[in-house]
């Protein structure tokens, strides 16, 4: 496997070869996560449900911050949409494009947690702040709280703030295994932050402590529709989590139905996975178009003897993701939206 890897950060293998061996990788997933019969299943899925339940809230956050995150926005800006937005969009039609599909996705969160203008509201993992300035311009009597444990995410939104002159913002550098907020919300909305997180039940409990009475927690999360598992360095076949994701874990659809203590849920909806393979398509488009450019990056970000191996690795890491969603047509990995309220007014 040293081996291979080794070739794979010479750029020698084709395209395809690799997108096959990405398929194969997820059938072993699902055998190994697959125990041989339903009530291994679910004897396995309560034995994960005590762990997570035994963790902190978070781990790993610094590295996965050092793995992924803390790349230069500029990267970013030349491969998202003009949203910024890093998680899937919304295609109702393949024709729209990067920048509708995620216009459509984060009106689409809007909508479901019944969001209304003049309302407070907490954006938990805010990333580069695609949702906080969707909001603040669209419902502009708003005050947006953004949280992300990223300073430099931190300082690209300061810095759109200023330059779109938004007076309904602001960010916050922050753990959330600490954060706190003598501030109550009517929302609390969060994007594909709670794959990073462990302990949904003291998660749970703290977001039920900084929600209004009649407040609403939603959560945009990608899942399998079946089986929980976390994404762990055990052999070199877990590239995923060694180079962008340790410490993080895939929920299962159910899985947070398992932590209704604090919070309750209201609603809950499934988004087909071909939406995140379109997305992460256009994303390795927009990769390949400006490569020159992204080199000069990651020259900078990772060192110049190293350049041509990273972009190799992110053209992987967005080949993974395409094929993760796409596998059996968007039907076994799938994104999970959920709407709870506080279970004590």
């Amino acid at each position: 496997m040293n081996l291979l890897y080794t070739l794979l950060e010479k750029d020698i293998f084709p395209d395809e070869w690799i997108r096959w061996k990405i398929r194969s990788l997820l059938k072993m997933r699902l055998r190994h996560e697959n125990k041989g019969s339903l009530e291994e299943n679910q004897k396995h899925l309560i034995e994960y449900i005590r762990f997570l339940k035994n963790s902190p809230i978070a781990t790993h956050t610094i590295d996965a911050n050092e793995q992924h995150y803390e790349v230069p926005a500029e990267f970013f800006q030349l491969v998202m949409g003009k949203y910024m937005k890093y998680s899937s969009g919304y295609w109702p039609d393949p024709k729209i494009g990067l920048d509708e599909s995620e216009r459509l996705m984060l009106q689409l969160y809007c909508d479901r947690a019944r969001l209304e203008d003049g309302m407070t509201v907490l954006d938990l993992g805010c990333g580069w702040g695609s949702l906080t300035l969707f909001i603040a311009e669209h419902y502009p009597k708003c005050k947006i709280t953004a949280v992300s444990n990223s300073k430099s995410q931190k300082q690209f939104i300061d810095s759109e703030v200023k330059k779109r002159k938004l007076k309904n913002v602001q960010s916050i550098t922050a753990d959330v295994n600490t954060f706190r907020s003598n501030l109550k919300f009517d929302r609390i909305l969060s994007v594909e932050m709670l794959e990073h997180m462990r302990n949904y039940e003291a998660l749970f409990e703290k977001l039920s402590g900084m929600l209004k009475p009649k407040g609403l927690f939603f959560a945009h999360v990608f899942t399998h529709h079946k089986y929980a598992y976390s994404f762990e360095v055990e052999d070199e076949t877990d590239w995923m989590a060694q180079h962008f994701f340790f410490g993080g874990q895939m929920p299962s659809h159910q899985l947070l139905l398992y932590f209704q203590k604090d919070l309750l849920l209201e609603n809950q909806w499934i988004i087909n996975g071909m939406n995140y393979a379109r997305t992460s398509e256009a994303w390795l488009s927009n990769f390949h178009a400006n490569k020159s450019k992204i080199l000069e990056i990651f020259a900078r970000t990772y060192g110049e003897d190293q350049k041509k191996k990273w972009f190799v690795y992110w053209k992987v890491f967005f080949m993974a993701c395409a094929e993760l969603w796409k596998f059996n047509q968007g039907e076994e990995w799938i994104i999970s939206h959920y709407l709870f309220r506080k279970s004590k007014p």
